[in-house]
């Protein structure tokens, strides 16, 4: 795929027209050229033509940062430097949200790009009417050769380059090698969302190397069982498992928005009944659309696109609901992608949920035999693709993977069932799932189903192995998986908040969000301004700036395993309470009642609570702290000894105690 409007050799582009290189930038640009577009372009051209003269190197206009879906302005590989150059045309300052905007286009390079990795990476704001400031080039502390993001303007944007060509050492990069490196990158599932809803495919935006599942064999495995559910009218429900981070969400919304064709009686709907992941998408999706139809100047209301978002990604419970009105007629949708399907409901919380809530007592079914029912209704045809999750079940009432195959088996003998070969693991209704799934007729196991590696942490793809051996108490193998991980994806200890807080916002550059996770059983952790019983909206604590207090960027609020399952931060603080303690005898698990810490003795609990902590150290793509505090010997409910024996197993494993 070609990422770029155009390319030349610098000597190429400085002797060329005007108008033979806004020719080029307008053939290739897919959407129609604006006039403001037009005039930016032709700044840009005026400012760069006489400057670049004496260089040799490789420009690039219009560079795609497909994860972002958005563009760099102008790429120059010139001897040893890539320079990522973002143009304010026009602008007198410096502002905070352009700076981060060029720093996030160079973390993606570095990150994600091949050939981009070992090279010096320049970022450059060039506000073009904006004053000089004190020139400064240094790189982060992160050691992987990336400068921090330098200020330029029309004037000096010639010393700037040449100042940091004089910083610069190693070998000159070859550009047509650079050009086909391979992009491999690992988008948030919000960044994934708007980029597939915005026409991108999943090959665009994901990982496609050796080391990783490929996530667009798991898509054609699912869009395969759909097209040949649809040319043999026959119902289907496929199982797609995976590790905590491996792509299912990714993989579920490639499919609904590629199974969407109204003319061919094809359409497909998102479902999830994990409220704050609906309310998010839905909102970062709206936002998005609402950014992109203003920035062409026409007019639209946020209310319009949400209405449209709403079709496409929707709360399980309202789809349930809807089902319920017309217990007869069968969804509008053919095809229904249910994420995290392993938190459906059980019979006895669904029953109790329709007696109390719905006015219908006497309710037979458990939430995944009704869900399941519904898409029998259709006459012809129909597949429900169940996005699996291992040892995520979190709440009373959540059946796992063992009632969707019970229900199948009770009721649905003709439905074709694909699975994977991993659903005999562990995580997946204690091992048991392929035991359950025997007795059905129609089972097809397919290995692509599943995802092994974790992407969500692309800095450490055996982090899920290492939390699942921390919390299995297996402290060898859990030694041996941070020995790793811990040179790209750092962990460490502290029993101080407020150093665990410098040490985030000391590790985030550009837009790399970062923030405070708690248990939502951790109701002693108020000493330290950490109540879980304060409501906060996860809309805000996800999506907006730094400058917004209810971001997480304030670490004001904190979330808990409800509010950020399905979801990632790049660096998180996950602080520990003792609801959750380990010992010589395994952990212990206790929920605050009243004003003591009482023991939680039925195994159900026990597992949500181990789940919990699952969720919570398995949310960071590129770093965390774990906060253990001290306790105060003064508390009864926070004595030393509550914390002290978590905080020393976890420095058994290796984690570095940050001083």
């Amino acid at each position: 795929m070609r990422r770029h409007y155009f390319s030349d050799s610098i000597s190429a582009f400085c002797k060329l027209s005007i108008e033979d290189i806004l020719g080029k930038l307008a053939l290739n640009n897919e959407f129609s050229s604006e006039r403001t577009q037009t005039d930016a372009w032709i700044k840009q051209i005026e400012i760069l033509q006489p400057l670049l003269i004496s260089f040799k190197g490789t420009i690039f206009f219009e560079y795609a940062i497909p994860r972002m879906g958005k563009r760099i302005d102008v790429v120059l590989i010139i001897n040893n430097v890539i320079f990522i150059l973002e143009f304010k045309v026009g602008e007198k300052e410096y502002l905070h949200t352009a700076i981060e905007q060029v720093w996030d286009y160079a973390l993606d390079l570095k990150n994600f790009h091949e050939t981009s990795l070992s090279h010096l990476v320049a970022p450059i704001l060039i506000a073009t009417k904006a004053k000089d400031t004190v020139l400064s080039i240094y790189t982060t502390n992160h050691n992987d050769n990336l400068l921090f993001p330098i200020k330029a303007n029309a004037l000096n944007l010639l010393n700037v380059i040449n100042s940091v060509l004089d910083f610069s050492d190693g070998e000159n990069i070859d550009s047509e090698k650079w050009i086909l490196g391979r992009y491999s990158p690992t988008p948030t599932i919000i960044e994934a969302a708007m980029a597939l809803y915005n026409g991108h495919t999943v090959a665009d935006i994901s990982r496609s190397d050796a080391t990783a599942q490929n996530l667009s064999h798991t898509s054609d495995a699912v869009s395969n069982i759909i097209k040949l559910a649809k040319e043999k009218n026959e119902k289907a429900i496929c199982f797609v498992t995976g590790v905590p981070g491996a792509g299912k969400t990714l993989v579920g919304l490639n499919i609904a928005t590629k199974h969407f064709n109204k003319d061919e009686g094809l359409t497909s709907v998102f479902l999830s009944g994990n409220g704050p992941l609906v309310s998010i998408l839905r909102e970062a999706l709206t936002r998005d659309k609402v950014k992109r139809v203003k920035a062409t100047g026409k007019k639209i209301t946020k209310g319009e696109v949400l209405s449209e978002v709403k079709l496409f990604i929707q709360n399980v419970h309202h789809f349930r609901d809807e089902c319920l009105i017309d217990e007869v007629a069968p969804p509008f949708d053919h095809v229904a992608i249910f994420d995290e399907a392993q938190r459906a409901w059980n019979k006895e919380m669904t029953m109790n949920f329709m007696s109390r809530k719905k006015g219908r007592p006497g309710f037979q079914f458990s939430e995944p035999e009704f869900l399941i029912s519904c898409l029998d209704r259709h006459k012809d045809w129909a597949v429900i693709v169940c996005l699996v999750g291992g040892g995520q079940e979190i709440n009373t009432g959540e059946a796992g993977i063992s009632e969707w195959i019970e229900s199948l088996n009770r009721s649905f003998p003709e439905w074709r069932v694909y699975i994977s070969n991993r659903l005999d693991d562990s995580e997946y209704a204690s091992g048991k799932s392929l035991d359950l799934i025997k007795s059905h007729k129609h089972v097809i196991t397919k290995p692509e189903l599943h995802l092994s590696v974790s992407l969500r942490s692309f800095r450490a793809e055996h982090l899920s192995l290492l939390i699942k051996n921390i919390l299995d108490i297996n402290i060898d193998s859990a030694k041996d998986y941070f020995n790793k991980i811990k040179i790209k994806y750092p962990i460490v200890l502290t029993r101080d908040l407020s150093k665990a807080k410098k040490w985030l916002k000391s590790k985030a550059r550009g837009s790399e969000r970062y923030g405070i996770v708690v248990s939502s059983q951790a109701q002693r952790l108020k000493p330290y301004a950490i109540d879980v019983k304060s409501p906060m909206d996860p809309i805000h604590w996800f999506l907006d700036e730094k400058q917004d207090v209810r971001s997480s960027y304030y670490m004001e609020d904190v979330a808990t395993e409800f509010h950020v399952q399905g979801l990632e931060l790049d660096w998180s603080c996950v602080t520990w309470d003792a609801d959750f303690r380990y010992s010589d005898n395994g952990w212990e698990n206790f929920s605050f009642v009243g004003n003591k810490w009482q023991n939680i003795r039925k195994e159900e609990r026990k597992q949500y609570l181990k789940n919990t902590y699952r969720v919570l150290l398995t949310r960071a793509r590129q770093g965390m702290v774990i906060v253990v505090p001290e306790g105060d010997s003064q508390d009864p409910t926070r004595m030393h000894k509550y914390y002290d024996t978590t905080y020393i197993y976890l420095k058994s494993i290796g984690f570095e105690e940050l001083i």
